[in-house]
C-alpha cells in the first residue's frame, strides 16, 4: 500500500509539471470571457493557489520569479516553490515546479542569490550560479539551501541541510541574503517571532549569529514575516544613502489585517539601528492587499520589487477559478526627503510596463471640473493607466469612479480636508465573501504647492494607486462585473481645475 500511495504521489506531481508548462504564457493569454477576474498585465498561475513571492533574481539576462505554490489546490497547502521567468518584468513564462516539500517539511518564503565566486563551493569548476536560501517547514522551521547549474530550471538540495537549524525558535523563517561588501560575507536576515535576526555566512552553508532589531520596534499586531533589507540613496545622491528594513506583519489590526512597514537606518554588516523613534510605524502600502514584498537580487542599477496582492483575512475566500492568487505590478523603489516628514520610501511602476499601452488619450489644456461635469464620459475600459493632475479649488473632495456600473463603482479620490488619498470599494461589486473585505482606504498624503498627482492601474481585479509620484500607494483588490467598464471624474462641494490627464489602455503586446 505504501509503494502504491507513492507511486499516486509521483503521478499527481508529474501532472502538476505537465499542468505548469504546458502553456508558456505571460499576462496575454489570460484573455477567457470565461475567466472575468483574471488579470490582465498581474502575474497570476494557470491554476491553483499561490502567495508570497520567493527567490527574486537577475540572472543571465533573465528575471526570476519564484513564490509559494500549491500544486495540488486553490487553498493554502503542500508549499512548494512555482517559478516563471520574464525578459521585461511583464511577459511571464511558466516553468516547472522548481522546489517540493522533502524530509525536513514544507518549502516557505526564501530568496535567490548568484554565488559569482563560488564562496558556496557548490559548483566545483564553473565559475559559480545561483543558490536559493529557504525555510524547510516541518515540525521546526529551519534554513536551507539548494542550487542549479543550468540557469534555475533544475534544482538540487544540499545534502547538509538544514544549514541553520532552528534554535528552539516558533517562528523562525522567510530568509533574505545578499552579500555585504563591507565586512565580505553573506548577510541573512529572517524573522524570529517579534523581531528580525541577523546571520552571517562565508560560504552560505554556515551561519553565525550577529544581531537582533525589532522586539520592542514598530507594529506588533502580529507576528513579522518576509524581511528585505536594501541600501538606497537618498534623492538620488549615491554618496548619501541609507538602509531599508521592510517586515510584514500578520494578521495585523483586526481592520486592515496583513500589511507591511518599513524601518530607516544604518545597517553595518552586524547591526540594523532605527533613526526613527521605536514607536513611529512607517508603512508600506495603506490598502489591504500589497504583502510579503520582495526586491529582485543582482539587479544593477535600480531596486525592483513586487508582492502578493493579497490579504490573509480573506485570501481563501477570493471569487476566482481555477486559480487563486496574484502579484502585483512590479515597482522601483527609491528614498526621497518628503516635507514635513523626511525621508520615505518612494514607490513608482516600472517604465517596461509603458509598452502595454494602447489607444492614448491626452486632455493637455486645464479644465474646471463641477458636479455633474465628467470629460470622459463614454470611456469605457476594464484594463488602463490613467494619469492625472489636479490643481485645488474650493471642492472638499475630487478624483475618478472606476469600473463603474449600474450598481458597482471603485473610488478614488483625494480628500482636501484631511489630506488624505482615498480608494473606497464597498461597492466595487462582488464583496460578499468576506465580511472584511468591503472597505474604504486613506492614507495622509500633502498637497504640493496646491496641486495632487494621481496615478491608477487598474486591471480586472484589481486597483493600484500611485499618490503624489509614489508618495503613497493605495493597493486594493475588486471584482466588479465584466460589464461595469464605466470612468468617470466626480467632484463634491465645488470645483478643482483637472491641470492635465492621459489615458492608455493597456493591452496584449
Amino acid at each position: 500500500m505504501k509503494l502504491k500511495f507513492r507511486v499516486f504521489l509521483i503521478c499527481l506531481q508529474l501532472l502538476a509539471i505537465m499542468i505548469t508548462t504546458a502553456i508558456p504564457v505571460g499576462y496575454a493569454a489570460h484573455t477567457q470571457p470565461v475567466d472575468p477576474y483574471r488579470p490582465q498585465f498581474h502575474f497570476t498561475p494557470i491554476q491553483n493557489w499561490i502567495n508570497d513571492p520567493n527567490g527574486l533574481v537577475y540572472f543571465k539576462g533573465e528575471y526570476h520569479l519564484f513564490y509559494q505554490y500549491n500544486p495540488y489546490g486553490d487553498k493554502w497547502g503542500n508549499m512548494s516553490w512555482g517559478h516563471a521567468v520574464s525578459k521585461d518584468l511583464v511577459h511571464w513564462k511558466h516553468l516547472p515546479v522548481a522546489l517540493q516539500p522533502d524530509r525536513l517539511g514544507m518549502i516557505f518564503s526564501g530568496t535567490a542569490v548568484v554565488d559569482e565566486r563560488n564562496t558556496s563551493g557548490l559548483f566545483k569548476d564553473k565559475p559559480g550560479g545561483l543558490v536559493v536560501i529557504y525555510t524547510s517547514a516541518g515540525e521546526t522551521q529551519q534554513q536551507s539551501i539548494a542550487y542549479s547549474t543550468d540557469q534555475g530550471r533544475t534544482w538540487t538540495k544540499y545534502e547538509g541541510n538544514p544549514v541553520l537549524p532552528n534554535p528552539g525558535i516558533k517562528d523562525f523563517r522567510d530568509p533574505k541574503v545578499f552579500w555585504h561588501d563591507k565586512t565580505n560575507k553573506w548577510i541573512m536576515a529572517l524573522v524570529a517571532g517579534d523581531r528580525v535576526m541577523f546571520y552571517g555566512s562565508p560560504n552560505l552553508k554556515s551561519w553565525t549569529y550577529l544581531s537582533e532589531f525589532g522586539a520592542k520596534e514598530g507594529d506588533h499586531s502580529g507576528v513579522w514575516e518576509v524581511p528585505d533589507l536594501f541600501e538606497l540613496p537618498v534623492d538620488g545622491d549615491p554618496a548619501r544613502t541609507k538602509w531599508v528594513l521592510k517586515v510584514d506583519i500578520n494578521p495585523g489590526e483586526q481592520g486592515l489585517g496583513s500589511r507591511g512597514q518599513y524601518f530607516i537606518g544604518h545597517f553595518d554588516g552586524t547591526h540594523f539601528v532605527n533613526d526613527h523613534p521605536p514607536d513611529k510605524v512607517l508603512w508600506v502600502d495603506y490598502g489591504k492587499d500589497f504583502y510579503a514584498s520582495l526586491s529582485w537580487s543582482n539587479l544593477p542599477g535600480r531596486l525592483v520589487w513586487i508582492a502578493w496582492m493579497n490579504n490573509w483575512q480573506y485570501a481563501e475566500k477570493t471569487p476566482t477559478s481555477p486559480w487563486r492568487g496574484a502579484m502585483s505590478i512590479p515597482r522601483d523603489v527609491a528614498l526621497r526627503t518628503v516635507p514635513p516628514e523626511g525621508i520615505t520610501l518612494i514607490q513608482t511602476p516600472i517604465h517596461e510596463l509603458m509598452q502595454l499601452r494602447t489607444d492614448a488619450k491626452k486632455w493637455s489644456k486645464p479644465m474646471t471640473i463641477s458636479p455633474g461635469f465628467n470629460p470622459l464620459k463614454g470611456l469605457q475600459d476594464d484594463t488602463f493607466e490613467l494619469i492625472a493632475e489636479f490643481e485645488l479649488g474650493t471642492a472638499t473632495e475630487f478624483g475618478f469612479k472606476v469600473r463603474k456600473g449600474e450598481h458597482e463603482e471603485t473610488i478614488v479620490g483625494y480628500d482636501t480636508k484631511s489630506s488624505e488619498l482615498v480608494v473606497n470599494r464597498v461597492n466595487s461589486g462582488n464583496t460578499q465573501f468576506s465580511p472584511l473585505f468591503p472597505w474604504e482606504f486613506r492614507a495622509p498624503m500633502r498637497h504640493v504647492r496646491n496641486r495632487v498627482k494621481l496615478h491608477l492601474f487598474v486591471d480586472r481585479s484589481s486597483v493600484e494607486v500611485f499618490g503624489n509620484d509614489g508618495e503613497r500607494i493605495i493597493t486594493s483588490l475588486i471584482f466588479p462585473s465584466p460589464e461595469s467598464r464605466g470612468i468617470e471624474i466626480y467632484v463634491k462641494n465645488g470645483n478643482v481645475k483637472l491641470v492635465k490627464m492621459e489615458m492608455y489602455h493597456l493591452g496584449n503586446k
